[in-house]
């Protein structure tokens, strides 16, 4: 595989930081050592022990640990979160490479390869073919982000398995391009977005909001049939699937809105903690001795007041700061 041109380097601004190549590498070389170390015999006995069935959870923590330290642009906090976040990489690479599956160096291959094949326009044709990339596009992409995403989502079509490619298209759905490995929410929207684009798709915005109360009836129908027979919903297979087209409804029709439901959701989170703490910090007694009216009121006022705070915060001018 080629080399990036030298052309290719960006020229950074003045201002920003630059990377040592070679201390990056030489930590980078220290940080699978101490991996190896770890899982090595007379290494750490709990790092010997995980597998990728127990590690897999943290690095769904990692990630949205990453999430959350970008959303409050804590950089210093992001930094150490990043490293966390590779730390999974690297223990991964390194338990693969102990059931003889692979190394880290076949990761850092197939990444470096894939960024290659994917940006012609940056390491030019010859490189990206060299990388791989059996699709014909057109390099000259002139400083346009979407030609540069046509031609990504080209290239990494011509990337599909032989299987994919080979004709037998009655085992092969249109939504087998949207993985399965992203959030519950994320998975509804692009899975809508899809199925959209044959037409299966409700019109408009308002034409969702009959579904759901048809999706909440029919949750209410179901949830009330469990409490019969068991004394409550509990793990009742029928309410958590009615529960589940109840969001699918509602993450479709924020795709129709242009509205994330991922980040509306996170938004309504912060929310809800801010309003609670206003609570807590309201309140002379301890909220669960106070009757349902008294936590109505409670949240009520706390609304009104961070409501009233985030107006200021917006009409408040530079100038006002000094």
């Amino acid at each position: 595989m080629e080399s990036p041109p030298d052309s290719a380097k960006a020229q950074a601004p003045a201002n920003n930081l630059q990377t040592d190549p070679v201390r990056a590498a030489a930590l980078f070389e220290q940080s699978v050592e101490i991996m190896e170390r770890l899982r090595a015999p007379g290494g750490c006995p709990w790092d010997r022990e995980q597998s990728f069935d127990t590690i897999r959870k943290y690095t769904l923590e990692e990630a949205y640990e990453v999430f959350d330290a970008i959303e409050r642009r804590d950089f210093p906090h992001l930094a150490e979160e990043l490293g966390d976040l590779l730390l999974q990489v690297l223990f991964y690479a390194e338990m693969a490479a102990n059931e003889g599956h692979f190394t880290v160096s076949e990761v850092l291959d197939h990444l470096n390869r894939k960024l290659i094949r994917r940006h012609p326009h940056v390491f030019g044709e010859e490189a990206s073919r060299a990388a791989g990339n059996e699709a014909v596009v057109d390099a000259a992409v002139a400083g346009s982000s979407a030609a540069v995403l046509r031609n990504w989502e080209e290239i990494k079509a011509a990337e599909k398995t032989p299987q994919a490619n080979s004709g037998t298209s009655s085992s092969v759905s249109r939504l087998d391009s949207v993985q399965r490995a992203m959030p519950a929410l994320a998975e509804a929207a692009k899975l809508g977005s899809k199925a959209a684009k044959a037409g299966f798709d409700w019109p408009h915005w308002r034409d969702l909001l009959p579904k759901l109360a048809e999706e909440t009836a029919e949750l209410e129908v179901e949830a009330a049939a469990a409490e019969k027979v068991q004394g409550g919903p509990g793990k009742d297979p029928a309410v958590e699937a009615e529960v589940g087209d109840l969001l699918f409804t509602v993450v479709n029709l924020g795709r129709h809105l242009g509205v994330d439901a991922e980040m509306a959701l996170r938004g309504c989170n912060l929310r809800f903690r801010q309003r609670f703490r206003e609570m807590e910090l309201a309140s002379t007694r301890p909220l669960e001795e106070l009757p349902p009216a008294d936590l109505e009121a409670l949240w009520d006022d706390a609304k009104r007041k961070l409501a009233v705070v985030a107006e200021l915060k917006e009409t408040k001018t530079p100038g006002d700061q000094l």
